[in-house]
C-alpha cells in the first residue's frame, strides 16, 4: 500500500532549508494566547515585550494592545521600518531585557530562539509552534528537560498560516500551539486548551494591510 501523504494526514508545512520561514501568524492566535495568560491570573498592561520574528508586524500589533512596549526586529527588511536583528547572533548582553518575549519562531532555529528568549525575558517566554515541536529526543533533552515549559495551550481550532502573507479565508491541517515559559517562578501548570476564539478575537482590520 502506498503512503498517504496528503497535508491533512501529513500536517506539516514544507519549507526549503535556507528559508525565511515566512508564515505569519493571525492576529486573533496572538490574541488569544495573550487572554490566555489573562485568565491565569497574569497582567500585560504595564509589561514590556520583544517580538524578534516581527515579519510584518501581524504579531506585533495584537501585542501592543495588550503591552504598554513592544520591542520588535527581524533578521530580514520586510519593509515595515523595524530594525533588522538577528537574534541568534551575538551575546545576551546585545539585547535589552524586555519583560516578556512573544514569538512565532522558525521551526528548525525554534529551540535556539526560545533559549535566548529564556535568558533575556524577566517574566516569561510564549512561542506558537507547530504541535509537533513538543516531540523529538532531541529537543527533550536540550530544551524540556532543563527548561520545563510553564504550561502548553494546545489551539482546539486550527490556526491558518500561508506563506508571505495572512489570509482570513485559509484554512489549514496543521495544529499549533503556545508554550509558554515563565522565568520568574517554577510552577508549572497541566496542559490545556484555547477553545475556539476566532470569532470573538478576529478583527475585518486585520486583513487590510498592504502586502
Amino acid at each position: 500500500m502506498s503512503q498517504n501523504r496528503s497535508t491533512a494526514v501529513m500536517q506539516r508545512r514544507v519549507e526549503a532549508h535556507d528559508s525565511l520561514d515566512d508564515f505569519p501568524t493571525p492576529p486573533w492566535a496572538t490574541r488569544s494566547a495573550c487572554e490566555f495568560l489573562f485568565a491565569k491570573g497574569i497582567s500585560l498592561s504595564g509589561a514590556s515585550v520583544r517580538e524578534p520574528c516581527a515579519n510584518r508586524g501581524h504579531m506585533v500589533r495584537p501585542l501592543s494592545e495588550y503591552f504598554a512596549e513592544v520591542v520588535p526586529s527581524d533578521v530580514h527588511d520586510y519593509g515595515c521600518g523595524f530594525p533588522v536583528q538577528d537574534f541568534l547572533f551575538g551575546s545576551d548582553d546585545w539585547f535589552e531585557p524586555t519583560d516578556w518575549t512573544f514569538m512565532n519562531p522558525p521551526f528548525r532555529l525554534a529551540a535556539q530562539f526560545i533559549e535566548r528568549a529564556l535568558r533575556i525575558s524577566r517574566v516569561g517566554v510564549a512561542a506558537i509552534v507547530r504541535t509537533a515541536f513538543l516531540e523529538g529526543i532531541d529537543r527533550y533533552q536540550t530544551l524540556y528537560s532543563i527548561r520545563p515549559p510553564w504550561c502548553v495551550a494546545i489551539h482546539v481550532e486550527r490556526v491558518p498560516m500561508v506563506k508571505g502573507r495572512i489570509d482570513g479565508e485559509a484554512s489549514s491541517a496543521t495544529s499549533y500551539s503556545w508554550i509558554f515559559w515563565r522565568t520568574d517562578t517554577d510552577e508549572r501548570l497541566p496542559i490545556d486548551w484555547i477553545a475556539p476564539c476566532r470569532k470573538r478575537l478576529e478583527r475585518p482590520s486585520d486583513y487590510e494591510v498592504a502586502e
